[in-house]
């Protein structure tokens, strides 16, 4: 059965009466066709213009909404307005620099430059605002203000259309550690790409790693010569976990279950990579996943990235929800992550993670949120987040290198969500700014963005992949 929301859409009057139009968005790792743009709010857009330069992307001054520089505009009913001055194309991306936002005063900076940006804002484009933390920006007005950047990006985020997304970056200036343009390149360079394509609405913090430690984003293939493990590769969002680390340069090793083995080989097989059927619920389950990483790559290999995308659900009420319900669900989606992750950090054990590795959870927006009738769900999901949140700042991580990250998606089109009843899955995929579901592929695009060489500067974070789903922080 065709989707109604999507016949609604099709029908010549579907925009006169309001309906939300979903647009196709550019994904992969095309950038903007159209200029980017570069202000700044409360100073000088220094930190912005050298992370640009290091990406090579050539930029251009934003046009600053002031009432000098209006111009008059008639409507067909001869009705005149003062509005913006036109952009003399396109605009692709805009970049807001607001690192020196300190005072009330300095909100007006950013409104100033996003007001003419958005209104020449091309399809799939680009809305990005470099800020601090709010806690390190100073005095309770300055901490306001940082703070105050936050629900701008996130209410123009649901204002945008054909499939333009906002996202804040916050970055640490005002510490001992400074985040500098190498470290904010690889987020950057993310947000600007089609790999973002269904982040929006998101706030990321990119802090500071130690000199040797971040990559330059040069490579299409920054994987290349590393081991990356995904589990529950068999199918799905895995599947695409798994052939974008190919894509990428990574010798898979794609971990699922025995039941799934036939999935798993074809996706190993269609990858060039080594499947493992492991039950990773096993007590061994890490030991195994080792041995077969020296087994099949030689002495001295040890693993660059741990995908832990294994999942199950039991939903019910939790009235009706036994323990074998209960347990099981919270045994695969967290427990065994933690008992894996704490074999595969032993540095003297053969085929484990490697010093500047990755780990990488697999969460859920219902980790944020909570959802009817999925509280063992939830429980798991919300431990990710704080796991990751925990385990970044322990020394047997930081004196490796070694970052913890999680994605967090949101209605995601898969074979399992095909099978959620029609009315409740229409609803679902437009309960988001973008109007639409997402892929396997924009998952699995943030997870490599999240684990590439060049992201060692953000580290215990959870990024939502859901188009901003009015669901949730």
């Amino acid at each position: 059965m065709a989707d109604l929301m999507q016949m609604l859409t099709t029908n010549p009057l579907a925009k006169q009466l309001g309906v939300p139009q979903a647009a196709r968005l550019r994904r992969g790792r095309e950038l903007p066709t159209g200029a980017v743009v570069v202000g700044s709010a409360g100073g000088s857009p220094s930190l912005v213009r050298r992370t640009l330069e290091l990406l090579g992307l050539p930029v251009e001054e934003a046009l600053v909404d002031t009432p000098h520089t209006r111009v008059s505009q008639t409507d067909d009913e001869g009705r005149t307005r003062e509005v913006p001055a036109p952009y003399p194309g396109t605009v692709g991306a805009v970049v807001v620099d607001a690192t020196a936002a300190t005072a009330v005063a300095d909100l007006e900076d950013l409104r100033g430059v996003l007001r003419p940006a958005l209104r020449a804002l091309e399809g799939s484009g680009r809305v990005v605002v470099v800020g601090l933390e709010p806690d390190t920006a100073g005095g309770p007005t300055a901490v306001a203000v940082q703070q105050g950047i936050e629900g701008v990006v996130r209410s123009v985020g649901k204002e945008l259309r054909k499939g333009a997304t906002a996202n804040l970056v916050r970055v640490d200036l005002l510490t001992d550690a400074p985040t500098t343009p190498t470290d904010l390149a690889s987020t950057l360079s993310f947000l600007l790409e089609g790999r973002s394509a269904y982040v929006s609405g998101q706030v990321l913090h990119v802090g500071h790693a130690e000199e040797g430690r971040v990559t330059e984003v040069t490579s299409a293939r920054p994987f290349e010569g590393q081991v990356v493990v995904v589990t529950g590769a068999g199918r799905g969002i895995g599947a695409s976990i798994a052939e974008v680390y190919a894509r990428d340069g990574a010798a898979v090793v794609a971990v699922d279950v025995p039941a799934g083995g036939q999935g798993l080989a074809q996706v190993a097989n269609r990858i060039g990579g080594t499947a493992l059927q492991l039950d990773i619920t096993a007590p061994d389950a890490g030991r195994r996943i080792a041995a077969h990483v020296a087994q099949r790559f030689g002495d001295g290999a040890r693993i660059h990235t741990v995908v832990h995308n294994a999942g199950i659900t039991r939903d019910k009420l939790l009235v009706n929800l036994d323990e074998e319900r209960w347990g099981s669900v919270l045994e695969v989606n967290l427990a065994a992550q933690i008992r894996i992750n704490d074999v595969l950090l032993d540095p003297e054990l053969p085929g484990g993670l490697d010093d500047g590795g990755r780990i990488v959870g697999v969460s859920s927006t219902t980790g944020f949120a909570g959802n009817r009738g999925q509280t063992n769900y939830a429980a798991s999901k919300a431990g990710v987040i704080g796991l990751v949140r925990a385990m970044a700042a322990e020394p047997r991580l930081t004196a490796r290198g070694i970052t913890v990250n999680a994605v967090a998606p949101g209605v995601i089109a898969t074979e399992m969500w095909g099978k959620v009843p029609f009315l409740t899955r229409t609803m679902g995929e437009r309960l988001n700014s973008l109007q639409q579901a997402g892929t396997p592929l924009d998952v699995a695009e943030a997870i490599c963005y999240l684990s590439s060489p060049a992201s060692a500067a953000v580290t215990g974070r959870t990024l939502r992949v859901c188009g901003q789903l009015m669901m949730g922080a």
